[in-house]
């Protein structure tokens, strides 16, 4: 008796140290999407266009001292959409989306007022979301010349050419 129990026990350990050994590292994918920004206006409208080709950079920096800890780029599809896998959890760090460059001569300005050129995300298992996916808030560029159609779309949503709230 007493070695069927010593065996079951050996059986045991030996099985929790396999699965320890072949567990997935901890993975996340940050997503998100990029626009042409055509009425230069810094927020998405029904004139905005989907970017396909954009270069995104997920980078992630120490707290103290701002050294990257991580850092990998990826290029939008047809849809404007991006996803990046990341290597680790990275709690103890900021991490942030920006955009790169932009494939559309016309719509390939970086403005860096605002909140459009760069998407702060939390990578982490440990702030309340279970699922592996995070996702980013829109990133655009901004179109050299905004659309003649800008200035109507712009007057539905109660803004004046310029932005300003009438």
């Amino acid at each position: 008796m007493a070695k069927s129990a010593v065996m079951l026990v050996s059986a045991l350990c030996l099985m929790s140290l396999i699965n320890i050994a072949t567990c997935e590292k901890e993975r996340f994918f940050v997503e998100g999407k990029v626009y042409c920004d055509t009425c230069r206006i810094q927020f998405f409208t029904k004139v905005s266009k989907f970017l396909e080709g954009a270069t995104v950079k997920l980078e992630c920096r120490d707290i103290e001292g701002g050294n990257v800890t991580f850092s990998k780029e990826t290029e939008t599809d047809k849809s404007g959409s991006y996803k990046i896998e990341t290597d680790k959890d990275h709690e103890e760090e900021v991490c942030e989306v920006s955009l790169v460059k932009s494939k559309d001569p016309d719509c390939d300005e970086i403005t860096k007022e605002g909140y459009a050129h760069k998407s702060r995300v939390s990578i982490t298992s440990n702030s309340g979301i279970t699922s592996p996916e995070r996702l980013a808030n829109p990133l655009s560029f901004m179109k050299k010349e905004k659309l003649p159609e800008c200035k109507e779309v712009l007057r539905e949503l109660g803004f004046d050419e310029y932005g300003n709230i009438v």
